[in-house]
Parts: structure tokens; C-alpha cells; sequence
């Protein structure tokens, strides 16, 4: 998971010469045609995760830069290419995103694959809110009913005319869901500090649960993976200026972007691990108010989404409980392990309720 921003500078004390090579890509932007003269006015962004993100001047234009981490894990050269493939997709659609400019997939450039982008002007709500936007619930409400607004947008895009048919195996996509991510789970029994799965309650029933509850149909279609608050920009209104952080994208059933949303979207109970980790709350639409704009908007019969909140609920759990198991074995930042662990047990918790709650109408 990540929270990159196209606009807000980066806390990153680095110079940016220790990030980028610029002599190397000035001399690739002279080769591809984009502007002329010196790169100048470097500022890095902001990023949940430890890709580079630069926004920067040549001649009249403006730039933002992407690549993987200066040590980069074994799949980000391809997630790299995945995302820049995905930006070049969306190009003519009404799915907002930052605008895909070029893209080198030639390591030897730079050391990595990466791309250019069209900056997007907005905030993120998880770093901070403009004060007009703190002091006005309304524009809050806006924001909640934009997040859904972009979601529906980005189900109606037709991947295989957006030339994307190949971009994920729908074969067996909700099957194989479960067995994915309790796999995942059993792999953290590799550190033997952990001691948190006592506390997540029984997975195993709701992983039970969802293979007895499956869908019997798919919808398939591009799904962004990790679609949230923090994943999104937006401008003083409340609307939605870009959708951000790709590297989850895949095909599959857009209910499953849906699921994720409302996983952690706060209930009358606004429960703090729970939380959008954004404040004020209040404005904000329910999610009954947010299934209802889906279900508007797009048309579509939404009697699965129960089943795509509670896999949402699972997934996440698992996957943020793996934090906790690497600080446990002195992998990771202890504090955060502790807190993600807290995020998780309330994620499975609010499946397990989710579950006790469904009226299975089969």
C-alpha cells in the first residue's frame, strides 16, 4: 500500500542529484523529443512507499519522474512497466489520472526502468487538507461521493479495447483469492517471534465463509488493487483531479475496489483503527450513502458486495498483520508493526461482523 502525491513536496532531506542521474536523463529527454536545456527546479514528492518521485522543469514544461528504489526489489522494474502501461490505457477515458508522458525500459539508462508524467494539481487527503476543506463538511460529502465516482469510471472502461486483455488472468480470479492470501498468512510462521495470530481470531472461518459464499458470476474489469482516500488527489471542491499509485492494478472484478473502500471507511461505531486516517470525519457520506452512488452510477446489481467487503477485510488484515510479523522479528519499525497489527485484528473483526450480519439469499 502506498500514498504517493503528485503535488506535495517530500519531507526527503536527499539532494535530488543522489536520487536521479539528471546529466544521464537530460541526455534521454534530448533523445525522445521532450523540451531542451537544462532540468531545473527539482523538488522530490511524497510516497507511502520507497519509489522515487520527482517533479521538475525542462524548457516550457513540467515533469514528475517515477522510478523504483535505489536498491529495488526483484518484481519493480516490472511493476514499473505495469503501471506506465496502465497510465498509457487510461489515456482518452474518464477515469482521471496523471497523464503519461514517456517511459524508458531500459535499465541501463538509469539503473531502472521509469517514466515521466504530467503533474496533477491536488492534495492528499492523508498528508493534509486545505483549511476550506477542514472547516466544510460539504465539501467532504463531495470528496466521499467522488471516490465512488472515480471508482465507476474506472469499471466502465473496456479493458480489452483499452488494449489491456493480457494485463491479468480472470481464469479463476475469485477462486483463487482465498487460498492466495491464506497461504500468505501461513508464511509468516516463518518468524518465529510472531505472536500475533492468536489475536486476528479465526481466520479460517471467514476464509471458509468466503469460499462457501463465492460469486457465481464475474464482472470482469480493471480493478486499481489498493483503492482508498490516500490513493487519490483532490482539488479544494472535493473532486477527484487523479487516481495514483498503480502498481496493484491487475483485471478482475471492479467490486473488488469497492470492497476495499468500504473496508475501512468509518461506521456509526468510528472505531480509530478503522479510521481513513484523514479528520474531520463528520460530512463525510455513510457507506450506505456511498453503495447507493455506486449502484446509481454504474447500474449494476450489487447483491455480491457483501462478499467483496469481506474479502476487502481479510485480504488487508493479512497482509498488514505481515508488517507486524517482520517487526516482531526485528524486520520493521516496532510501532508500526503494533499498529498495523491493531488495524488488522479490527479489519477481521469487521469481517466476522460483516459475515454475522449477511442474509444469504442463495
Amino acid at each position: 500500500m502506498s500514498h504517493s502525491d503528485l503535488a506535495i513536496p517530500s519531507r526527503h532531506h536527499a539532494g535530488p542529484e543522489t536520487l536521479v542521474d539528471l546529466v544521464a536523463l537530460t541526455r534521454w529527454m534530448d533523445g525522445n523529443g521532450l523540451e531542451s536545456g537544462p532540468v531545473h527546479s527539482v523538488v522530490p514528492l511524497t510516497g507511502g512507499t520507497q519509489n522515487i518521485l520527482l517533479r521538475f522543469r525542462r524548457g516550457t514544461r513540467e515533469f514528475v519522474f517515477r522510478r523504483p528504489p535505489l536498491h529495488p526489489r526483484p518484481e519493480s522494474n516490472r511493476t514499473m512497466l505495469r503501471e506506465s502501461r496502465m497510465l498509457a490505457a487510461l489515456a482518452g477515458t474518464a477515469v482521471p489520472h496523471p497523464r503519461l508522458i514517456a517511459r524508458c525500459t531500459d535499465e541501463g539508462v538509469l539503473g531502472a526502468v521509469f517514466y515521466l508524467m504530467e503533474p496533477v494539481e491536488g492534495y492528499n487527503a492523508t498528508v493534509g487538507m486545505p483549511p476550506a476543506v477542514v472547516n466544510s463538511p460539504a465539501i467532504r460529502h463531495t470528496m466521499g461521493l467522488a471516490l465512488v465516482d472515480g471508482l465507476v469510471a474506472l469499471a466502465q472502461v473496456e479493458h480489452e479495447a483499452a488494449g489491456l486483455a493480457d494485463f491479468g488472468r480472470l481464469d479463476g480470479f475469485l477462486e483463487r483469492q482465498v487460498a492466495r492470501w491464506a497461504s500468505e498468512l501461513a508464511s509468516y510462521e516463518r518468524f518465529t517471534e510472531w505472536t500475533g495470530r492468536a489475536a486476528l481470531g479465526d481466520v479460517e472461518r471467514v476464509g471458509a465463509w468466503l469460499e462457501a459464499h463465492r460469486p457465481t458470476r464475474l464482472t470482469p474489469g480493471i480493478i486499481h488493487g489498493d483503492y482508498h482516500i490516500g490513493n487519490v488527489l483532490m482539488d479544494d471542491g472535493g473532486r477527484l483531479t487523479a487516481i495514483v499509485d498503480w502498481e496493484m492494478a491487475t483485471l478482475g472484478d471492479p467490486l473488488v475496489d469497492l470492497g476495499r473502500l468500504l473496508a475501512t471507511w468509518p461506521d456509526g461505531a468510528r472505531r480509530t483503527a478503522l479510521s481513513m486516517r484523514v479528520g474531520p470525519l463528520d460530512g463525510f457520506p455513510s457507506r450506505d450513502e456511498l453503495i447507493a452512488r455506486y449502484a446509481g452510477r454504474s447500474g449494476r446489481d450489487l447483491s455480491d458486495l457483501p462478499w467483496f467487503e469481506v474479502l476487502a477485510c481479510y485480504k488487508l488484515g493479512i497482509i498488514l498483520e505481515g508488517t507486524h510479523a517482520r517487526a516482531q522479528a526485528g524486520k520493521a519499525d516496532a510501532a508500526t508493526g503494533a499498529r498495523l497489527h491493531d488495524t488488522a485484528v479490527a479489519l477481521l473483526d469487521r469481517a466476522r461482523e460483516r459475515i454475522a450480519s449477511h442474509k444469504d439469499t442463495r
